[in-house]
């Protein structure tokens, strides 16, 4: 039996990597993609059927050339996962309208530009995930998320339209909002006082994805929140 392949779009070293690794312990190939390969390359070469790709997340071209290269490489894709979301940080007053345009084009356009690529295959066979990763911001403006904000509002409204289009063709389309700081090295070194109990694990983040994906037909969840027990909210 061919194992299935999953594609992660958005590579780094907490969530990213870590949905990699739990979808290799249950035997998929993984396609890695992200801007630059120097991280993803040497997962790749940890993770048995693993591949790295460059991939720009906010250039609709990039990322179709990119699935092309997948189709061809590993065939179809089973599970895409969008974890590409990056953005500028300040108020209005503060961004510009690049980058307001910037994190539109990396939360949504290639979102939208890489599920366009895995659709087909996905309703032929009748089955699919497709699983964008939110954060608070899916929710409300911040005061300084003037740009990212407006991002993942409309990433998760994507996700909502293309959930009510693509169920009841057998494709899981759901959204997982990330409430919370990711333990990494970069926000450990930033908030030193912090508990251990104050950071969001990648490893439990990619257990609550893989679960999205094993859910029976008959109670699929769309939108699911992710954050420490302790987070005041």
């Amino acid at each position: 039996m061919t194992q299935p392949v999953c594609a992660v779009l958005g590579i780094g070293p907490g969530n990213g990597a870590a949905i990699a690794r739990r979808f290799a312990r249950e035997h998929y190939r993984l396609a890695l993609l992200s801007r630059s390969t120097t991280l993803s390359e040497k997962l790749a070469n940890e993770l048995p059927g693993a591949h790295a790709y460059a991939c720009d997340a906010g250039n609709p071209e990039a990322v179709k050339d990119t699935f092309v290269r997948i189709r061809k490489d590993m065939g179809d894709v089973d599970v895409l996962v969008h974890n590409a979301g990056s953005g500028t940080w300040g108020n209005v007053e503060q961004v510009s309208a690049a980058d307001l345009e910037s994190a539109w084009r990396v939360n949504v356009l290639g979102a939208f530009a890489a599920a366009r690529e895995v659709i087909p295959a996905m309703k032929k066979r009748g089955s699919g995930s497709i699983i964008f990763i939110g954060a608070t911001a899916s929710r409300r403006g911040a005061a300084r998320a003037a740009a990212f904000a407006q991002a993942k509002a409309a990433q998760r409204a994507l996700a909502e339209s293309m959930a009510r289009h693509l169920w009841p063709a057998g494709i899981h389309v759901a959204l997982v909002i990330i409430d919370g700081v990711v333990d990494l090295a970069r926000t450990r070194e930033r908030m030193p006082d912090k508990p251990e109990s104050f950071f969001v694990k990648p490893e439990d983040v990619a257990v609550t994805i893989w679960w999205l994906t094993q859910q029976p037909r008959s109670a699929w969840s769309f939108e699911v929140e992710a954050r420490p027990f302790g987070e005041n909210w």
